[in-house]
């Protein structure tokens, strides 16, 4: 009898060990998806902006579309990853090229927060919600 529950005694941890990691997996990444349209709101040392951001994600990819007063008209790529989002356009100011690079985090269903790299000639901040 001693046996025989130390046998399920054993069986109940070793079921309870392999269920446990796929239910924590499960609940430590939730799905990000952050298509759809996108107001920014941007703030540098070299000014501040508005631009509108269209993204579509499949999967950990992201490609879109960014449209700014500033800055014009551009397409882009990037990532999701986790909670972690960045994308890169490729601008001309002033007869200069530069690569401008968004980098944050997805704070909700409808809100992104980060940082953003003007080239190295200015850098910033930037929140943005879903349109």
């Amino acid at each position: 009898m001693q046996r025989l529950r130390s046998f399920l005694m054993a069986v109940v941890m070793i079921s309870a060990a392999i269920a446990s990691p796929s239910a924590l997996t499960a609940q430590a990444a939730p799905t990000v998806d952050v298509t759809g349209k996108w107001l920014f709101s941007v703030t540098t040392d070299a000014g501040t902006g508005t631009p509108t951001v269209t993204f579509k994600q499949t999967g950990d990819s992201l490609t879109g579309h960014y449209s700014s007063q500033v800055l014009g008209e551009a397409d882009f790529k990037g990532t999701v990853k986790g909670r972690k989002i960045s994308f890169s356009i490729n601008v001309d100011v002033q007869g200069t090229a530069a690569k401008v690079t968004y980098s944050g985090t997805v704070e909700g269903s409808d809100a992104l927060k980060g940082t953003v790299d003007l080239g190295g000639q200015a850098s910033g901040s930037f929140t943005a919600k879903r349109l």
